[in-house]
């Protein structure tokens, strides 16, 4: 390189470009790294065409910034400072697992239903229809039973489904269905993370193990309908994931009731009780999923294990590059976890140096950097079943 021309830095278009700042940091040296590991999976690169996506905050790339209220907690600055430059609708400070995917396929990044319905964006290349507070379940199922739930949107797993149907006519033609069989075939769906919100908010609101350990079967089996759905609509690989070690957010951990605070892991500090909640979930999802590769035989159904995907960052921190206070969210309004449930992640919010060294975001999400390693541990297949790449 010429001197005094710098050195190399990614742009938010994945492209390496000349940078002023005189040196490299361990952000520089994640991405080259993550560069050189799309580089060396290029086999998979033109694998898929197309990827299509459901879900919550995990992955949501802008549809409730383009929905929500006047009053919704959108993420403003400095959500997305770390890759963007700016917010971009994503619950983190930089790329999420479906940007990470994308990139390692070769496609650009998802652009979100409501900016596709409303412009003249080419859908083509794939969908994201996922919505943060996004629930598996219609908001309607809590209020009859009673549950209580804190309700962030109304487009739940089914309207997001809506959505997918009524764009499919402008993706692909449907006479006598052979275009559509085509299209799909070379397509990548992922049906979640989905569910967690269900869970989520409403133990925000002080439900009881005992209310919703009761609700996991209507909750996977939305989970499982969806899934099935989409098969039905042409859809031939699909990544199903499983809900993350909720016991691990900082989100439940400053705001658990004492009895359950004190029955934290030794080794991670995580809180027992919400794991195991998370690893029932799981569980009956895998078994769902079975049922469901026996019923439809000539799809691939992947199960993407986000639990153990992230576990194993809170368990060996410093392996991947974390720093050991693991709980402590990035952004948040400071005190020992730098988190307060009433005054969440913005632009007044202390957010510390280095966010690759912070597992946690904002004690809700996740860093850009966590999101990677997890990114690169579904396609390095570890915590997949059956492999993402054969």
């Amino acid at each position: 390189m010429p001197p005094g021309k710098g050195l190399l830095k990614m742009n938010v278009d994945g492209l390496w470009v000349n940078s002023s700042s005189g040196g490299f940091d361990r952000r520089d040296l994640s991405r080259l790294s993550w560069n050189a590991y799309c580089w060396a999976n290029s086999t998979i690169l033109h694998k898929y065409e197309s990827i299509f996506n459901f879900g919550d905050s995990l992955s949501d790339t802008g549809n409730y910034l383009r929905s929500a209220g006047d009053h919704a907690i959108l993420p403003t600055s400095p959500y997305g400072k770390t890759f963007f430059g700016h917010p971009t609708g994503r619950y983190s400070d930089g790329r999420l697992i479906i940007d990470f995917i994308a990139e390692t396929v070769g496609l650009p990044y998802l652009k979100p239903y409501l900016e596709v319905v409303n412009g003249s964006v080419d859908a083509r290349s794939g969908v994201n229809f996922a919505v943060a507070g996004a629930t598996a379940l219609d908001p309607t199922f809590f209020a009859a039973r009673g549950i209580p739930v804190m309700t962030m949107t109304n487009h739940s797993l089914n309207v997001q489904l809506d959505w997918f149907k009524k764009l499919k006519s402008s993706l692909c033609t449907t006479q006598q269905g052979e275009n559509c069989k085509t299209y799909f075939k070379k397509s990548l769906f992922l049906v979640g993370e989905i569910g967690g919100n269900d869970y989520n908010l409403a133990f925000a609101l002080g439900a009881t193990f005992e209310q919703l350990r009761p609700i996991v079967p209507n909750v996977v089996g939305a989970i499982a309908k969806a899934t099935s759905m989409l098969i039905e609509q042409g859809a031939v690989e699909l990544i199903v994931p499983g809900n993350l070690p909720i016991g691990c957010l900082t989100s439940y951990i400053t705001t658990a009731p004492p009895f359950l605070k004190n029955d934290a892991n030794a080794t991670t500090g995580c809180l027992n009780r919400y794991n195991e909640f998370a690893k029932y979930h799981n569980d009956y999802l895998q078994r769902e999923l079975q049922v469901l590769r026996q019923k439809y035989s000539h799809a691939k159904i992947i199960y993407a294990d986000y639990y153990g995907d992230t576990m194993r960052l809170f368990e060996s921190p410093t392996q991947y590059g974390f720093s050991k206070s693991t709980h402590v969210a990035c952004c948040g309004a400071g005190g020992p976890f730098n988190f307060n449930v009433r005054m969440m992640c913005g632009s007044t919010s202390s957010v510390c140096k280095d966010p690759s060294a912070s597992i946690l975001w904002d004690g809700v999400h996740l860093t850009e950097a966590a999101y990677r390693h997890m990114a690169k541990g579904l396609l390095d297949s570890p915590f997949t079943s059956p492999r993402l790449v054969a």
